[in-house]
Formats: structure tokens, sequence, C-alpha cells
């Protein structure tokens, strides 16, 4: 019989205090966030669905944050639909929209660097018989509405296109490109997991009809998301079952993660008689967001100065503060990122859920990346915990690290 964990030998770490540079696959959960679930995972344990007092006392908590929620981004708080996370919601919203309209046609249209949540659902359509248009986009990662206005059809019923890109941080032009779907009577969803809290969402001002949030990208708890669905939008549920979220998503919900969800939103936008101390004040979105730029400037600065034959990745004037990609020349991505965790500092090639995969990255072929540069691209992503002094560490470690990796393939 195995040892209780508790018993267990705990497995050694290489760093105590790691240099933590990969917030883009997830972030630290804020210590007023781990507070504000406490009570939810111990005696507030009651299932909201239940009619008894203690019961419907956690039914309104779970609606006072799917109000919150639903402000954040300008919605109404039936339009929000609580998910384990952004890919269950990029699911629901491809799935759910491409079967509830499938007497119109059976085309959707996502972009080639979409998140891979929204591109295996894209293949699961079709294997289906639903057809596919894949946008190109430029060198910069971006869609052009041009691309767009070429691909609707008659028959198309969806167009996805996310917010920013996961791997380089590009912006996409979401007003202009769910204008033109509206124009041809398409629903457009968006992958908003790495924008939310980290720029302005304003669902009427952007036109989108669905998007999609994850909690663990903004200091939340993982195992907590929702979907937006505009009001009228026809979907069919992913999930059968119960009758929670008004039958489009079966399961006891995890009150303690939207809850969680909440909070953190709240430390991001503020909220109505929220005062946050000195500590949280720093994870309000302008703030953070300046300061994430800062870092993502001063690390850039440092390698293109003082790092030869490399190459950045993303949009020069539409990206994420938070996201800066760089490709060495010379240099396996792999063995950089070993060498990286090996002195403390954390990083990712790309998307933490293709991490596993040998394959090169799908977001920098379709920019054109040439495979020189491919195999050595690393991912920096910033947080408001993030320090001045640990980038500045950082950089030191990376260039000793691609100096020593240059030195070796010479030989």
């Amino acid at each position: 019989m195995a040892a209780p964990l508790s018993r267990r030998d705990k497995a050694p770490m290489r760093n105590a205090n790691p240099i933590y540079l990969d917030n883009a696959a997830t972030t630290r959960m804020h210590p007023s966030v781990f507070h504000a679930m406490g009570p939810y995972l111990l005696g507030n344990y009651f299932n909201p669905s239940s009619l008894y007092g203690p019961a419907q006392q956690e039914k309104m908590q779970l609606e006072k944050a799917r109000a919150y929620l639903a402000g954040t981004i300008n919605a109404r708080p039936s339009e929000i639909r609580f998910t384990s996370g952004g890919s269950e919601a990029d699911n629901a919203a491809l799935k759910g929209i491409a079967l509830a309209n499938q007497e119109k046609g059976k085309h959707l249209i996502v972009s080639a660097v979409e998140h891979h949540a929204v591109l295996e659902s894209a293949h699961w359509l079709e294997r289906r018989g639903f057809e596919v248009t894949y946008l190109p986009v430029n060198a910069e990662g971006t869609v052009s509405p041009e691309s767009l206005a070429l691909a609707l059809r008659p028959d198309t019923v969806l167009v996805s296109v996310m917010t920013a890109n996961n791997e380089v941080g590009t912006v996409q032009p979401i007003k202009e490109l769910a204008a033109l779907a509206h124009e041809h009577n398409v629903p457009f969803h968006t992958d908003a997991v790495q924008a939310y809290a980290h720029t302005p969402l304003n669902v009427e001002s952007l036109g989108v009809d669905a998007l999609s949030v994850s909690a663990h990208k903004f200091h939340g708890p993982k195992g907590a998301g929702f979907l937006y669905c505009k009001r009228g939008l026809k979907t069919e549920p992913l999930i059968s079952g119960g009758a929670q979220e008004r039958g489009y998503r079966a399961g006891t919900e995890n009150l303690a993660g939207i809850i969680g969800m909440a909070m953190a939103a709240e430390l991001a936008f503020g909220a109505k008689g929220f005062e946050p101390t000195k500590a949280e004040a720093i994870f309000a979105m302008e703030t953070a967001s300046a300061h994430a730029l800062t870092l993502r400037n001063q690390m850039q600065q440092f390698i293109c100065t003082h790092i030869p034959n490399v190459q950045v990745n993303g949009s020069r004037k539409s990206s994420l503060p938070s996201i800066l990609s760089v490709s060495f020349k010379g240099v396996s991505g792999e063995a950089l990122l070993a060498l990286l965790d090996q002195h403390g500092v954390c990083a990712s090639a790309g998307s933490a859920c293709a991490s596993g995969s040998l394959e090169p990255s799908h977001v920098l072929i379709a920019m054109g990346v040439q495979p020189e540069w491919l195999r050595g691209t690393v991912r920096f992503s910033f947080s408001a915990l993030t320090t001045e002094a640990e980038v500045e560490k950082a950089c030191e470690i990376l260039r000793e690290a691609v100096q020593h990796l240059r030195t070796v393939s010479a030989q």
C-alpha cells in the first residue's frame, strides 16, 4: 500500500525560489483569492442547486460572482456560463454554435494561429462533416480583414479568432473582424484567455457573440472559467445532465473556483466598496500591464543588445505587454529551456498545452518563421509578481546559456 501523501518523501526541488517567466502558461494564485475560496471548500460546502436555506445562500454567492464577472466585459449576467476553464469554453463555443446552426450550413472559419482548444475542436467538427477554412496570418501573426472577407460564404456558421495569441502576444483586430462576420449574419467567437484582465474587453463595442476566459491566467484558480454567449445566440450544450447554467452546462458548479475567479477579477478590475491593500494594488489591470511592459522592454533590449543572431516574434504595433517570444539562431530551444531550468529560470517554448509535442510551433510556421529560427524559440511571460531584479538576473543566465550552447554545437 502506498504511503499517505503527507508521509511520502517530497520530490527535491532544483531551486526553491525560481525566476518564474512563464505566466502565459499559468499564474501564481493571489493569497486573497485563496482566502476567498477557503470557506467554500470547508464550511460552505452546500450544493447551489439544492432548495434549502444554506444551499440557497451559496446560490446567491454564485449569482453575485456571475454578475460581477459579466460587468467586467459589459455583458448581462444571464450571458455568462461557468466552465472548467478556457479549453472547455472554446470547445463549448465551437461545437455548440456549429452544431446548433448546421441547418444553415457546415462551414466555419478559424485562424491558423489559434490555441489547440480551438483547432482541435475544428478538427473534431471536420470529422463530422464540417468544412473549416484556416485564415492565414502575416509575419507578425495578424489576421487581415481582407482574408476573412474572402473566406466568408453563405453556408458559414461561425468565425473564431483569438483576441491575443498565447505564443507571441499579437492582438488581433477583433472589432473589424466581428463586424465583417456580422455583415454575413455569422456569429463571431473569440478566445480571450490570454487577454482578459490584461487588456480592456467590452463585448458590446467589440461586437463579439461569444468569448472564452480562464481564471488561472490572471492569478485565479485552475479549473474555473467562463464562456460569454450573447443573448439569442443558438448553441447546443457540450455536457448533458442536470439543468445547471440554464441547461447549457450540466454538473454541480465549482463554487469555490468561481468565487476565486471573481476575487482575482476584482484585483484586476476593482469593485465598488473594494479597497485594495498596497500589496493588492499592483494587480490592477493598468498597473500590472504597465509593469509587464517595462519588464518586457527591459528583457528585449538586453537580448537584442547583448546576444547576437536573435529574432523577436510578434507584432510591433499591437501586442500584449506580458509576452516576449524570441528565436535564437543556432540553438535548440529544448536544450536552452533545460539549461535555464537548471539555473532556476522557468520559461517555455510556446503553448504549455503543446509543450509535450516535438512538432514545431504551428503559430510560428503560420507566421512564416524560417526553420533555422523555429527550433530555437523561447517564450518569456511576465506578471505583476515579476521583478526587475529577476529579469536582470534571468538575462545574464540567458546570455551565458546561449553562448554555452552555441559553443558546444560548434565543436
